[in-house]
């Protein structure tokens, strides 16, 4: 039995409760979701800026009515300290999604971008310190490692920041360990590599690229590649962030006050992506001829993206059990069924 199986079972013998920020959108409900078919009590926390009530109306269709009933949400703003403060009351394990993601976004507005992914991170930070909640685990991102140009990437060896999002994350994980510095009070952090599968929003200008195109190829529009179709990215299906979450939710002290890199160890060109997400579609009826419009590099984008899982493996015992091949053919089962309803 692998370490994830094994704490799920303890979970189920000895219910927690839980904080999701950010519970309405893409990794918040699929968390959600998990939570409750552990029979897990979940508070979750979401002002729609980003997430939707139809996400949460989805996992509602996918448990029982006895753990739907274990879910209590509360709309609010990590930019409220109060409305942290009111979330964090009597919780175990806090899972701090809630941020403004996107870096073209960052570029376009970087003053929202702080003040939710800064002030608002602060906010949560500061709530849990006070409510003495047993871990608290946060989102951050592979765009810490910035202009670093080694493969893979190791936690240890960041370069300078190429956005503003990813200055914003950066200080996430600045606060969290001046906070076990000055209070003792121990975090994570997961620097998510790429997160796809069911339930992210193919819609909106900073829609992620698999979403986005997906979307297109079932539309039977145009999918437009940013550069040559050779920047790479270590792309992690939603189960094995799911995983990384509750095994660092549940870790021991001295896994923690940490940051861990969230992937599988692998990378994959934009055009090999195309062309696995064309023929999962074919492969669920979606038939696609049109080849790639291919346009200038994004700003703020970095070339290659690939992570070291090693310290994630060796230190919360995380094993990631879905590939890239396994993870489109699964998610893209989820889109035709949605996005052609």
């Amino acid at each position: 039995m692998s370490q994830y199986e094994t704490v799920c079972e303890q979970l189920k013998q000895a219910p927690k409760t839980w904080l999701v920020t950010g519970v309405a959108g893409f990794i918040g409900s699929n968390l959600l979701e998990t939570l409750l078919k552990l029979d897990q009590k979940v508070i979750g926390l979401d002002n729609f800026a980003t997430g939707h009530q139809y996400n949460l109306d989805e996992v509602q269709g996918l448990v029982s009515v006895e753990q739907w009933a274990k879910f209590k949400f509360m709309e609010g703003d990590i930019r409220k300290f109060e409305d942290c403060q009111k979330a964090c009351a009597g919780v175990d394990y806090v899972l701090h999604q809630a941020a403004l993601g996107s870096v073209p976004r960052s570029i376009a507005d970087p003053l929202t971008t702080n003040a939710t992914n800064i002030s608002g991170f602060l906010n949560m930070l500061t709530a849990a310190r006070d409510a003495e909640v047993s871990s608290f685990s946060y989102a951050a991102s592979s765009s810490t490692y910035g202009d670093h140009p080694a493969l893979p990437k190791v936690e240890e060896n960041i370069g300078s920041p190429l956005s503003p999002y990813a200055v914003t994350k950066y200080v996430n994980e600045l606060y969290a360990e001046v906070f076990a510095r000055t209070y003792g009070f121990k975090a994570i952090g997961l620097r998510y590599f790429n997160v796809f599968g069911k339930r992210q929003d193919p819609n909106g200008a900073y829609a992620a690229v698999i979403p986005k195109w997906t979307a297109a190829l079932i539309a039977g529009d145009d999918v437009f590649i940013n550069g040559d179709g050779e920047t790479s990215r270590d792309f992690c299906f939603i189960e094995n962030t799911i995983q990384a979450n509750i095994l660092a939710a549940t870790a021991t002290d001295d896994a923690k006050n940490q940051v861990y890199n969230v992937a599988v160890g692998d990378r994959t060109t934009l055009n090999d992506l195309f062309n696995a997400i064309k023929s999962a579609l074919n492969e669920n009826g979606v038939e696609y001829s049109k080849q790639p419009v291919y346009q200038d590099f994004r700003a703020g984008d970095v070339r290659h993206s690939q992570a070291s899982v090693d310290k994630i493996e060796n230190h919360l015992g995380y094993e990631a059990e879905h590939r890239i091949s396994k993870g489109i053919a699964l998610a893209m089962k989820w889109y035709v069924k949605s996005l052609k309803n």
